[in-house]
């Protein structure tokens, strides 16, 4: 199934993220990324009340993409042994996922309607669930429940931040109780991996290298990094608690850092 086939309504406007990072008619972002300033989304920064509904309805796409990913995977492959199949119990994990990604929609929603937000008012952009249409189920997981639901583990962590700062109780709440799901997803996935390609180091390191990709795509041009300019932080406590030893959130930086260096020198050079 391709990210084409995805059922929408009409209030939905689709884009490529490539299109949203680096749209050369968006000149404030540009410079200010060629500048090294990016990070509004912060209460007491005038686009900050913007930046954070913009993000909101990221999080709002972005939840019914990991439902319907999580859904695939529990009906694209059979219960077995084979490279093509996969343990009944992941398939009961994946279910179990399907059902809070589902709640999750219906928490996003309305807190989007706290928020001042209406559906489709913000464009979506499918590149989450391109990255659960891998036919390999080992890639699947690390494409999906480490890489997808890592960085909804920094998006989560941070809105939680911002309705702390802002005094938001509500925001505070919802995003801290989504939170410890998607920690439970990415553990779910670290599981897997080691579990499924205990015996195929070769099949293991190939997921890993298949997940530095993704990672380098979901730092979405710097917008995730450590860099204090970027507005989504790495999490690093609530990472290790999912299952990322040091050595991956230390290697996790560095695929940000590089991510946000080539956004910044591209942004320069489009100024200019």
């Amino acid at each position: 199934m391709t990210a084409e086939e995805l059922a929408r309504d009409s209030r939905f406007n689709r884009t490529r993220i490539e299109d949203a990072i680096f749209d050369p008619r968006n000149a404030r972002v540009q410079e200010l990324r060629a500048e090294g300033r990016t990070n509004n989304l912060r209460p007491d920064d005038v686009d900050g009340p913007d930046a954070a509904r913009a993000l909101m309805h990221g999080i709002f796409a972005g939840e019914i993409q990991a439902m319907e990913g999580a859904g695939r995977t529990c009906w694209d492959f059979e219960v077995g042994d084979g490279p093509d199949e996969v343990p009944f119990e992941l398939k009961l994990d994946m279910a179990r996922q399907v059902w809070d990604e589902a709640r999750h929609c219906e928490i996003s929603i309305k807190l989007n309607e706290h928020m001042g937000t209406g559906i489709g008012e913000f464009n979506e952009q499918v590149f989450l669930f391109e990255a659960a249409c891998n036919p390999d189920p080992v890639l699947r997981l690390t494409g999906v429940n480490r890489a997808l639901e890592g960085l909804a583990i920094d998006v989560f962590n941070t809105m939680r931040q911002f309705g702390e700062v802002s005094g938001d109780p509500v925001l505070y709440f919802c995003e801290d109780w989504m939170l410890a799901d998607e920690v439970t997803h990415v553990k779910m996935g670290s599981d897997w991996l080691r579990k499924i390609t205990a015996r195929d180091k070769d099949r293991q390191k190939k997921a890993l290298d298949f997940q530095r990709t993704v990672d380098k795509m979901f730092s979405l041009g710097g917008f995730r990094s450590e860099e204090d300019d970027s507005p989504v932080h790495l999490a690093r406590e609530f990472r290790r608690q999912a299952g990322f030893t040091d050595d991956e959130i230390h290697e996790l930086v560095d695929i940000a850092a590089d991510a946000f260096e080539e956004a910044r020198v591209r942004a320069a050079e489009m100024s200019s």
